[in-house]
């Protein structure tokens, strides 16, 4: 029961969350910085009161071992972010962080000597092809839309071969640190809340490098249209009250999946994130590059397919795709 309520929190979550993130940056596309500051705050405050009892509990798990966790995520993002710099389109930058469950079972069979069935190979072996596919055509067009010279057309595919190796590097962390929070729960036991509270609360301090951006985003916020705000009849601007419902619905995403890494295994819970990241890989290759959707049409289709052939998420994916197909007519 818990793994389902769990689930269903993600895509709850992580689905309206992505409403009102649109509604934020398509009035203020930098405004990346204070979002995710205002969602850690609200996590870790909301930890620090109700799983930490104000400082008083000591946690089941020492920090050194969150800290490892917090810097594996930190580098994660760092260079998850950096890849977009070097030549990498948004499509292909989602399709290839879904490849994260080829990396988990890779690194799940060489560390923790896993063994899976030969069904479980097929479906990661079609999410490989679905890969494959996207970065190649956008090598071709990464080519293709470089200038004429040989030597720009060269730079320009040395960046992007470059960006490649930072989504290999960051895949792989990625699916190290899922394996190293399995580990730690079979070692210490299933510590849910507290997890979300140190994994939020510790990188707060790194956000000082970020006060000047988040204060420029904190002006505009302030200077945006009133908006009554319904059933509670408060007028705020309007933009605080987007930038209120992302992070409660923000919460809600990542309470669902800090419960699945403590009752599932690391392959199953990457699973349901890479299908959420399925569908919004999707939505952007139809909206923000039409010819690269031309070119890519068959790897979103072999990406869905190996995640759906998955037996613990298979009437979840056939039913999500079927929502998610009535909700573009």
């Amino acid at each position: 029961m818990r793994p389902a309520f769990a689930v269903g929190l993600v895509f709850a979550g992580c689905c309206s969350n992505v409403i009102f993130l649109e509604l934020l940056a398509r009035k203020h596309p930098g405004c990346g910085n204070i979002v995710t500051f205002a969602q850690f705050l609200f996590i870790a405050v909301e930890g620090f009161l109700f799983e930490a009892d104000l400082g008083r509990k000591h946690p089941a798990i020492p920090i050194r071992y969150y800290a490892i966790m917090v810097t594996m995520f930190f580098t994660v993002s760092v260079v998850n972010n950096y890849a977009l710099n070097l030549h990498i389109a948004m499509p292909l930058h989602m399709i290839f962080r879904s490849g994260s469950l080829i990396a988990n079972m890779i690194l799940g069979i060489i560390i923790l000597k896993k063994r899976y069935s030969v069904f479980k190979y097929a479906s990661i072996a079609l999410v490989s092809v679905g890969i494959f596919i996207c970065t190649f055509m956008s090598a071709k067009q990464v080519t293709s839309q470089s200038s004429s010279s040989e030597n720009d057309g060269f730079q320009a595919f040395a960046w992007w071969f470059l960006g490649i190796g930072a989504l290999t590097f960051a895949l792989l962390m990625s699916a190290r640190m899922g394996i190293f929070q399995e580990t730690l729960y079979k070692q210490f036991g299933k510590h849910a809340k507290e997890a979300l509270f140190y994994n939020h609360a510790l990188p707060l301090p790194g956000f000082i490098f970020l006060a000047s951006d988040i204060y420029d985003h904190a002006v505009l916020f302030n200077n945006s249209e009133l908006y009554q705000v319904p059933v509670v009849g408060v007028v705020v601007p309007i933009m605080w009250f987007y930038l209120l419902m992302n992070v409660i619905t923000q919460y809600v995403c990542i309470r669902g999946v800090f419960i699945l890494t403590t009752e599932c295994a690391s392959l199953t819970v990457t699973l349901v994130v890479t299908l959420r990241k399925f569908v919004r890989a999707l939505e952007a290759v139809r909206l923000t590059s039409p010819s690269f959707c031309t070119q890519t049409e068959a790897s979103p289709s072999a990406l869905g397919s190996g995640v759906s052939s998955h037996h613990y998420l298979s009437s979840a994916c056939v039913q999500f795709q079927k929502l998610y197909n009535f909700c573009l007519v």
